[in-house]
């Protein structure tokens, strides 16, 4: 049966597929799976190649070439779990149609309005896919999957459009940072790729954060409060402390642009223990490293006070910015989506990420990664909404940029 963008992107809003950053199993969750299954014998169904799913839950396939022209072989990549931050059980999506500019209910109480979002006005008249108010939609990123497949369904309808092998991939976790790392580039087999992952119309981004996660780990003396004097040492109160010595004015709510930052994500903590964790962000490597041993040093200044051992502080790099792989050499594949773009009528949106992809991570793993719009709006909660415009631009500049290899 044939399903058109609008159609395949709401039966995939249908599958629970969120992540979870405490599992220790890949994928996280094993609801993702049944999703994986379905999305595996969809790509069958429309008449994919070589479909195959490892016992990860990463999906390869395969659009044979339609030509004998010598064509670089090209892939495009997007994740199917959804963040933890909010549910993605039972959404309930709703198509807005030709959107009037004002505020909608979603539902009793709940309005996704332009005076919180002012980015709906730049939708006014298109057709917005909206949540209830009580899950996320998904955008992020089954919008990006169901353009991957609808430009290869719309390939296999117009082969006058000529292109050589092209290669598609889904998988697991990258919502918890996870999403390459069990990604084989080697079977995947491409000279480069995109990752159909970005927000609104237009986006290309090739610049991303260095990433590092930062566990601080404080251990404190519990004794009886009446009879504490000079035995006691709080760990609830060191952790305030610890939290006090990074700048107030560098962290997620008071940056922008290139500005990095320390995000305190979560605290742990009674008398005798606590424990804060921490990701830490910023454009430029040499600033990235900076703030990782500004990090320790802010623990070396905890022992000094408190002793040796009170405060360790754990951090691990997560991923690094694709800026450097991509202009090392590889500036043709970020070419080649401006002139897709500005061939069906998309203005371009060149920016860093304030953030991360899976694009990233493969960009250091050898396959040049950027990432390209899939359309969705304000990710990972209840006011996500995603234009069928955008996603149907994002499918046309898939098409197109298969079409200009040839070029």
């Amino acid at each position: 049966m044939y399903m058109n963008i609008t159609e395949r992107f709401l039966k995939y809003t249908q599958f629970d597929t969120q992540s979870a950053e405490d599992s220790q199993t890949v994928p996280s969750t094993p609801k993702q799976l049944v999703f994986a299954n379905y999305l595996k014998e969809e790509l069958e169904r429309e008449g994919l190649q070589d479909v195959e799913m490892d016992d990860k839950g990463y999906i390869y396939a395969t659009l044979p070439a339609n030509t004998d022209a010598d064509m670089p072989v090209i892939g495009f990549i997007s994740h199917y779990d959804t963040s933890p931050d909010c549910s993605g059980a039972d959404i309930k999506p709703r198509i807005v149609e030709n959107y009037d500019g004002h505020e909608i209910v979603l539902s009793e109480g709940i309005t996704l309005s332009p005076r919180k979002f002012p980015e709906l006005l730049a939708h006014e008249g298109e057709d917005l896919i909206v949540t209830d108010g009580h899950t996320l939609l998904g955008a992020d990123d089954k919008a990006g999957i169901a353009e991957i497949v609808q430009a290869m369904v719309y390939l296999q309808e117009h082969p006058e459009v000529k292109h050589g092998k092209i290669r598609v991939a889904f998988n697991p976790d990258e919502e918890i940072g996870m999403g390459a790392h069990h990604f084989d580039v080697k079977k995947f087999g491409c000279q480069w790729a995109y990752t159909m992952d970005g927000g609104e119309v237009g986006e290309l981004e090739y610049e991303n954060f260095n990433a590092a996660s930062a566990k601080i780990s404080i251990k404190g003396i519990s004794v009886h409060p009446g009879y504490a004097k000079g035995k006691m040492v709080n760990a609830n109160a060191l952790a305030a402390e610890f939290a006090a010595l990074l700048p107030k004015d560098e962290t997620p709510e008071t940056t922008e642009g290139y500005e990095g930052f320390y995000h305190l994500i979560g605290i742990q903590a009674n008398t005798e223990q606590a424990r804060l964790s921490y990701i830490i962000r910023d454009h430029d490597r040499k600033r990235f490293e900076q703030r990782k041993r500004f990090v320790k040093t802010c623990a070396d200044r905890m022992n000094e006070k408190y002793g040796e051992g009170t405060v360790t502080a754990d951090i691990n790099d997560q991923y690094y910015n694709m800026r450097e792989k991509i202009e090392d050499g590889n500036m043709h594949v970020v070419d080649l989506v401006l002139k897709a773009m500005e061939e069906v009528g998309v203005t371009p949106k060149v920016r860093p990420i304030r953030g991360g992809t899976d694009g990233a991570q493969l960009s250091f793993k050898g396959l040049p990664c950027p990432n390209i719009f899939a359309g969705g709006i304000n990710f990972h909660g209840p006011f996500e909404f995603v234009p069928i415009q955008s996603m149907e631009k994002a499918m046309q500049v898939i098409v197109k940029i298969i079409e200009r290899i040839k070029e």
